[in-house]
């Protein structure tokens, strides 16, 4: 398939600045995947299309404050950088913005007690940054940094939580996985007393999930690596849920991209931890997922993509043009999906 199959037009207008509260009360757009029928209602209504033996699966990941503005110590020059990856302790790769102010070499601080060189620069561009730090690391970065909120939204982001789900646990991503920011605790509760299973996996998502495809082929993208883990625990649940019958709802295409790299490495959900550069794309034969929640993303991304493989494409493409019809909230801060 071509990257233009997968294009719909999005008026600006649409695109979610602010996060909708309470969290539960966006809307949701709820698509039968066997007969493409859409039906228009809110998060909350989530319980309706549940049943007690099902499971939901979860990315605890928490998002870093990984956007951070450092000062070159010879030239007083401003660069910005984000974090990506950790690669060892204190050694992380990063984006820097403008890259030809950060050198091999260059040295920059970032307060009192962080500071860090510029020890490589990658083929893509990405720097290596050594970092020293007086106090725990990820103590100072939360004093220093900021949300690296994605681009399309402009609006300053007033609470930091707001952009990190309510079980979010796990430090280590770039971006939130979005499709889980519509759950408050009390709602996780009562899918809980209801015999509703919740699984929590981790996949630390990049900045890569929002790089644009550039070829027309889309068999030519070269997918983003990102890291993932899966406990005992989670696979149990997982994996006792597909024997009992029921439904595993992946909670986002972060979990989705989990659960199917484990399935196809392994042939089953099993504990585990390792990097997935997974492209799922139509057609796509799903090992574990029986439903899907998801936000609505952005038009030729590799993420409408994923839920044009799940949900099929005619299918997909037709629900996301009744959601601009219908004025729904898109990308990151927009309202739901439930494709079951």
């Amino acid at each position: 398939m071509k990257k233009s199959d997968f294009y719909y037009d999005l008026p600006q207008s649409l695109i979610a600045q602010t996060p909708t509260h309470p969290r539960n009360h966006s809307r949701m757009l709820v698509l039968d995947k066997n007969s493409g029928e859409v039906s228009h209602k809110h998060f909350y209504d989530l319980f309706d299309y549940l049943k007690s033996g099902d499971c939901l699966v979860l990315n605890d990941t928490r998002v870093l404050p990984a956007r951070i503005f450092g000062t070159r110590t010879d030239t007083g020059a401003v660069v910005e950088f984000v974090l990506l990856r950790q690669r060892e302790s204190l050694v992380w790769e990063c984006i820097a913005g403008p890259g030809k102010k950060a050198k091999i070499g260059h040295t920059f601080t970032f307060s009192d007690k962080l500071s860090c060189e510029v020890t490589d620069v990658l083929e893509d561009g990405n720097r290596i940054l050594k970092f020293e730090s007086k106090g725990e690391f990820f103590s100072v970065l939360d004093e220093v940094g900021q949300m690296p909120l994605p681009p399309y939204i402009t609006e300053k982001l007033n609470d930091k939580e707001r952009y990190q789900t309510v079980y979010s646990k796990e430090l280590g991503s770039a971006a939130a996985p979005t499709a889980g920011l519509h759950f408050t605790n009390e709602m996780l509760d009562e899918l809980k007393a209801k015999g509703i299973s919740l699984a929590y996996v981790t996949l630390h998502v990049g900045l890569g999930t929002f790089r644009p495809v550039k070829v027309e082929e889309i068999t030519d993208h070269k997918m983003h690596v990102e890291h993932y883990s899966v406990t005992a625990q989670a696979a149990e649940i997982i994996s006792k849920t597909k024997k009992n019958g029921g439904r595993v709802i992946a909670v986002g295409t972060t979990s989705c991209r989990t659960l199917e790299s484990v399935v196809a490495l392994y042939g089953e959900i099993k504990e585990c931890s390792g990097d997935t550069g997974i492209f799922i794309y139509p057609p796509y034969n799903f090992g574990c997922i029986d439903g899907l929640i998801t936000n609505f993303h952005l038009p030729e991304s590799t993420l409408i993509m994923l839920v044009c493989a799940f949900a099929g494409y005619e299918n997909t493409m037709s629900a996301y043009k009744t959601a601009v019809a219908e004025k729904y909230r898109f990308f990151s801060f927009g309202d739901a999906m439930l494709i079951i």
